[in-house]
């Protein structure tokens, strides 16, 4: 029975610190306006498949109208019928020029008769034949393709239909005539039928439905572990260079956004894709990033490592100590961070410290420089517990606040790298590298704690299969 009053004695008997919370003054502090980040992706599709598709759709075969029933008459004394067989595509690609050719291949069966001023002074003669028992005549056709694409997102080609050039001539009936200019005329408007057709199939192609539903992609948000919500903010889309080259189209995508990581889950928006800008170009990518970081969890990090420390501060036969029972952290929005600390003991109670975060570049650390005693609870420590107003407290907090990112940073490119090099779906590929992620400010606000790094590196994509029907 007397134990338990002596205990309750000694337990209200223990003295309390109670200082008031800090209040820092205001400064000019503020959280600056993130940069525009510059992600540039040159995309190299493979031509190929166009080529197949061009092959497929242009005709291999073409003759004069109802061959071989009917006859092409030139003029009074000349009347033909051809066949003309096309050989395979041969596709060249410079600049935005495509040029589509190929090797044709032509037999022509002619017949003459004589005429003065468009009187008929007798009559045809027996079909006369070229390129049967000599060979197939050879022309060769070539098709200039011009590509553009609008800011509006239409993709216009004009093409234009280069004259056809008779590598062989054609001779007709026993006193040689050349009906060559005349099958080449009979071609040409042939020819420039099947222009029209592919113009009037492929001349003007609108892809803002395209990209829009990569603009509704980019608007997401989407879930990072551990961190919490990537939002990417995209600002504009380009295009800062399309131009052919050999087997390969290669196009140059260029993106402004604003991304930021958020604890909480940002409400999605969504916009209709903007028309494409026209700025300069920048080569590989160059992100800056806003992480804000919750209070809550960087208090847990630290108290873990601190929480049931003692810290003795005996001299000889007086005998204090004291318990750190629980670290809170959190800002107001100041360039200062607020450490609270509950502590038990010789005293129990609260005490506040104050700390501007600091990056480190050179060792790669967070830490908390000037880190010491809020003036308030300073005043009260003078006033009641001198002996717990020592620099052991400061820096043990110090050390326990110093946050080693080197092998943090070395993950993130393994895993980034990771990512960027890879099949995202059969036929398209992409290659990459991060060259560094750097930590650029620090900034307590009230709520969160935002972390700015920057990310640079280059990032390829390869199109080896691409679906061209559209």
């Amino acid at each position: 029975m007397f134990c338990l009053p002596a205990l309750l004695l000694f337990v209200s008997c223990t003295p309390k610190l109670s200082p008031q919370r800090p209040a820092l003054e205001q400064s000019d502090f503020q959280l600056d306006s993130l940069p525009d980040s510059e992600i540039n992706i040159p995309v190299k599709v493979n031509l190929q498949p166009l080529y197949a598709l061009a092959e497929k759709n242009i005709d291999t075969v073409y003759t004069s109208p109802n061959y071989p029933s009917d006859w092409l008459q030139q003029g009074c004394g000349v009347r033909y019928k051809y066949h003309f067989r096309r050989g395979p595509l041969q596709l060249k690609a410079a600049g935005t020029v495509l040029n589509l050719g190929f090797t044709g291949y032509y037999q022509v069966i002619g017949s003459t008769r004589a005429c003065v001023n468009g009187t008929v002074l007798s009559p045809w003669t027996p079909p006369c034949h070229c390129g049967f028992d000599e060979g197939e005549r050879k022309v060769t056709v070539n098709f200039s393709n011009s590509l553009f694409l609008t800011p509006d997102y239409q993709v216009k080609l004009n093409i234009q239909r280069l004259e056809p050039q008779a590598v062989d001539k054609c001779q007709v009936c026993f006193w040689g005539q050349d009906i060559t200019a005349q099958v080449m005329l009979g071609l040409k408007e042939q020819l420039d039928t099947a222009k029209a057709t592919i113009e009037k199939r492929y001349g003007s192609t609108d892809l803002r439905s395209r990209f829009q539903q990569l603009w509704n992609q980019l608007t997401q948000v989407y879930p990072v572990s551990g961190l919490g919500w990537l939002h990417i903010n995209p600002l504009k889309l380009r295009i800062n260079n399309i131009y052919a080259k050999n087997d390969s189209l290669n196009i140059n995508l260029g993106l402004a956004a604003r991304p930021a990581i958020s604890p909480e889950k940002p409400r999605e928006e969504i916009s209709t894709v903007p028309d494409l800008a026209d700025f300069s170009d920048r080569p590989g990518f160059n992100i800056f990033l806003d992480a804000q970081l919750d209070y809550d969890s960087l208090s847990n990090l630290v108290n873990a490592r601190l929480q049931d420390k003692v810290f003795d501060f005996s001299k000889g036969p007086i005998k204090k100590h004291v318990i750190v029972q629980q670290c809170r952290l959190y800002g107001e929005g100041n360039e200062k961070l607020i450490i609270r600390v509950d502590f038990a003991g010789s005293y129990e109670g609260v005490a506040y410290f104050t700390g501007k975060p600091y990056f480190d570049e050179q060792a790669n650390t967070i830490e908390i420089r000037d880190l010491d005693f809020d003036v308030k609870t300073r005043d009260v420590l003078l006033k009641s517990a001198r002996w717990l107003f020592s620099k052991k407290i400061t820096g043990e907090l110090k050390k326990y606040s110093r946050f080693e990112l080197g092998a943090y940073i070395d993950t993130a490119k393994t895993m980034i790298n990771g990512q960027l090099n890879k099949e995202w779906v059969k036929g398209i590929s992409s290659y990459g590298q991060i060259e560094h992620i750097r930590l650029i400010g620090i900034y307590p606000l009230s709520r969160h704690l935002v972390i700015r790094s920057n990310c640079s590196g280059n990032l390829a994509v390869v199109v080896n299969s691409v679906d061209f029907s559209f």
